[in-house]
């Protein structure tokens, strides 16, 4: 089987490998603040940018931030790094065009579907449209193509 070029592929491609390591960079870095005062991190932050952090807005946030235990921050960074870690996985598969791939990356846009979808109900903005109509052309695009793209064993 002679496999074409598929310029779409490789764009879904660069979508899920810069999603990966996205998310792999914030897992870290949610990680890393997990034995750090919340708080105090912030106030630096916003010193950082030059921002007043007496402002109301932010030591209204920066309370908020001291509700946050610890282990909160280790189960959001874990799930991140497991999340970015499929995605890079699911990246690397369609790259080796393995039909495997092909179905995660379809039943991972199908998963998102109906999520984006109830958003848009209660709450429409263009950002979740432009996201919606990018997972139905991935999901429309993988299954149109499974055969011509993907190795099948």
């Amino acid at each position: 089987m002679v496999r074409t070029r598929a310029p779409t592929l490789w764009v879904i491609i660069g979508i899920k490998l810069i999603k990966g390591l996205l998310l792999l960079l914030l897992g870290l870095g949610v990680y890393s603040l997990s034995d750090d005062n919340l708080p105090v991190e912030f106030r630096h932050l916003l010193v950082l940018f030059h921002l007043d952090p007496e402002k109301k807005f932010f030591v209204d946030l920066a309370q908020s931030l001291s509700q946050i235990t610890p282990n909160r921050v280790l189960v959001v960074a874990a799930g991140t790094i497991f999340y970015s870690l499929f995605s890079l996985v699911e990246g690397i598969g369609l790259i080796f065009r393995v039909s495997w791939a092909g179905w995660l990356a379809i039943g991972e846009s199908i998963f998102f579907i109906p999520i984006e979808v109830y958003d848009l109900l209660h709450n429409f903005r263009w950002k979740v449209v432009v996201i919606l109509a990018v997972n139905i052309l991935i999901v429309w695009y993988l299954f149109q193509n499974r055969r011509r793209l993907f190795k099948h064993h």
